[in-house]
């Protein structure tokens, strides 16, 4: 008989989480993704009560979230499984909504010992700066050779989701950099 019971992009029957020192990464398999694209001369809406952010932002309206991806585009995230696109389409009919939740997998890494080891996180897998990423701030960019979108939901905690066949390839890269920069004691964190 066929097996149909629900698995998270990394195969399990429950979200993974590590801790690695002053870090944590998390898998969150209960976050739900729609994209959203306006159409030619459509006027921007605020569905969910959100304000859709602009270039390299991110914005928030209790469970819901919004991330800029493009030119008119964004992608919308709810918390928990939920049939995102519907509801989506239901606040803004006339724009294009495409479900994503499936496509993608999220993971997030929050330390318990201020932005420093997040930011080392982040110097050592993209090529951003950690600095100029504040709360708030969205990008898409690669993590070793995968394409992510970043989302700096606080000071403490960065979002990180990329395709989710790449779901392995992704935890392996941000396990084996926080397990590096969580073990470290002597407080120098700029490696």
């Amino acid at each position: 008989m066929t097996d149909l019971t629900p698995i998270t992009a990394l195969g399990g029957t429950v979200a993974r989480s590590e801790d690695f020192g002053v870090l944590r990464l998390t898998e969150q398999p209960d976050l739900s993704l729609a994209s959203l694209s306006l159409r030619k001369g459509q006027g921007v809406p605020s569905p969910f009560g959100l304000t859709l952010p602009g270039v390299g932002q991110s914005s928030q309206a209790g469970e819901y979230g919004a991330f800029w991806i493009g030119r008119d585009q964004w992608m919308i995230e709810a918390q928990g499984a939920r049939d995102i696109a519907a509801m989506l389409k239901a606040e803004v009919p006339e724009a294009s909504v495409t479900e994503q939740t499936d496509g993608f997998a999220a993971f997030e890494i929050s330390s318990v010992g201020g932005a420093g080891p997040l930011e080392a996180v982040m110097r050592k897998l993209v090529n951003l700066d950690p600095q100029t990423f504040e709360p708030g701030a969205a990008t898409r960019t690669t993590l070793e050779h995968i394409g992510v979108f970043l989302v700096r939901r606080a000071e403490d905690r960065l979002a990180v989701i990329g395709m989710r066949t790449y779901a392995g390839a992704l935890w392996h890269a941000l396990s084996t950099a926080a397990r590096r920069i969580g073990a470290q004691t002597d407080g120098d964190l700029t490696e």
